[in-house]
């Protein structure tokens, strides 16, 4: 099984694709003149944009029901291992991959926003959406919408829940059997709830355990302080083969480096706009523009974190591409959320093993979480004009089993079937992403010149010439009545309540 999950993946991980979102990210950038770069301080505020209505939610619940995707076992254990076997310098390549990468996910979560549809009384969007009414290949739409089902549903939880499962094991002798259980009847209360007791569950955890291990790993890195000039250096050094130690790394420095940062901040992966598409705002690049900063917060901060703890300190291992130890900081563990928990121990003893094991399970678990969300909303796009129950409830079944067998497999097998399931995503997305991006520029220009004259941007794609944007031209002057509705009772209500 590992010998074919392995050959699957040299096919879908070959150079191509690694050079195919690093040179799509550079060309969204040049195009959108960094906007990135430019919208930074509207990337914060916009955060804070909007409210939760009937349909939709936040934009600050949909940054976090993103980020309860983007922020998982990626951002520890992934870096962990593109450490391992791509030398320092993968770290650079990861922060080379989320800055360019932000431009990405501004494109696919502004189209997810532009050709989002209202079903059942819900925002849905997502590649599948954009791909059929942008693009009008229904057969395409299909088909990314069958492999994320396959991806989300069935390939990655097992990484994150084989992470949890380890986790707890090394640091609290917790069977993994135990675990399982456990993680399958807790996901279970989670998804039965529906969207909102998602968003709700995203919201109040994301926030808090990201900030707590940013933290932690800040303390760490200031009690070494004297060692941060130093391990900028070689990271960089390393990044370009210039490193005495690790110049034989370079071609597995760029491969472990994108290949890991998009695992983990899954820019361009076309997971980002489901929970994109949730949000209630006047104008889709609102939410392009916050989803390019989660990718910002994903890598740059939480990732960053992590690489810095492993590389200041000195406990990290390097692997050389003959399998020669390059460097060992850690001996006897492997890559992966023990090595992390290792590490972590000899820096906090009595208290580094048990915090890496916490912050995984509230990392893993709400990716978990977002991946039952991104294969009910493709499962909900397929069965649009026939309802097909069952569906989902089959869905519901096969993303707990799938959690429960990965706890309890090895984590080779695990991270394997991960990366084949990110693979197959990004490579459908991307292309379709570049064969749509007009759109999103157009959005991007619109809002641009609405900011310019002083107004909160409006979206009116028949004034782009933008079509089959339904929502926004049929289902929006609905919702702005209803919210309209509904503001006036409140403030009637409010009235009665002053008069008595």
């Amino acid at each position: 099984m590992m010998d074919l999950v392995n050959t699957i993946n040299s096919y879908v991980w070959s150079p191509a694709l690694i050079y195919l979102c690093l040179g799509v990210g550079l060309y969204f950038s040049l195009r959108s003149r960094f906007a990135q770069l430019r919208h930074f301080g509207e990337m914060l505020r916009l955060m804070f944009d909007g409210k939760s209505t009937d349909a939709g939610v936040s934009s600050f619940q949909a940054l976090t029901m993103t980020l309860a995707g983007r922020v998982g076992t990626g951002n520890i254990a992934g870096v962990a291992t593109a450490i391992t076997f791509g030398g320092p310098g993968a770290m650079f390549w990861m922060w080379m991959v989320a800055f360019l990468g932000a431009s990405s996910a501004f494109v696919e979560s502004t189209l997810g926003q532009v050709y989002k549809e209202k079903i059942a009384g819900e925002y849905r969007g997502g590649p599948a959406f954009y791909i059929e009414k942008g693009l009008g290949m229904k057969w395409y739409a299909i088909v990314f919408a069958i492999a994320t089902i396959f991806a989300t549903g069935v390939l990655l939880p097992g990484v994150q829940a084989n992470s949890i499962g380890a986790g707890l094991n090394q640091a609290l002798g917790v069977n993994v059997n135990v675990t399982a259980a456990g993680l399958a009847i807790l996901l279970g209360f989670i998804i039965f709830g529906g969207v909102k007791r998602i968003a709700n569950f995203a919201s109040t955890v994301v926030p808090f355990m990201a900030l707590g291990y940013i933290i932690v790993a800040c303390v760490i890195v200031a009690l070494n302080i004297g060692e941060l000039p130093h391990m900028f250096v070689m990271i960089v050094k390393s990044a370009f083969g210039a490193d005495a130690a690790f110049g034989a790394m370079l071609g597995l420095a760029i491969s472990w480096g994108v290949k890991r940062g998009v695992y983990s901040n899954e820019a361009g992966q076309g997971s980002g706009p489901h929970a994109s598409s949730a949000a209630a705002v006047s104008h889709p690049a609102k939410q392009g523009l916050v989803q390019a900063f989660s990718v910002y917060i994903d890598t740059l901060f939480v990732c960053s974190a992590t690489g810095f703890m492993l590389l200041i300190t000195g406990l990290y291992n390097v692997d050389g591409p003959n399998g020669e130890v390059l460097h060992q900081g850690v001996a006897g563990v492997a890559a992966g959320p023990g090595y992390v928990q290792t590490a972590m121990e000899q820096m906090m003893p009595g208290f580094g093993s048990i915090f890496v094991a916490v912050a995984l399970f509230f990392f893993a678990f709400t990716t978990i979480v977002a991946y039952y969300y991104i294969a009910e909303t493709n499962i909900i796009y397929i069965n649009r004009k026939v309802q097909r129950p069952w569906m989902i409830m089959v869905l519901k079944i096969a993303i707990m089993a799938a959690t429960v067998y990965g706890t309890v497999k090895t984590a080779d097998l695990a991270w394997g079937l991960g990366d084949i399931g990110v693979g197959l995503m990004a490579w459908l997305n991307i292309v379709a992403i570049i064969l749509l991006q007009k759109p999103a520029f157009l959005c991007l220009r619109d809002y641009e010149a609405q900011k310019k004259q002083g107004l909160d941007p409006v979206f009116h794609p028949e004034k782009l010439g933008i079509k089959n944007a339904d929502y926004w031209t049929g289902h929006r002057a609905e919702d702005i009545q209803q919210e309209a509705a509904k503001q006036a009772a409140a403030v009637a209500a409010a009235e009665a309540v002053k008069q008595n």
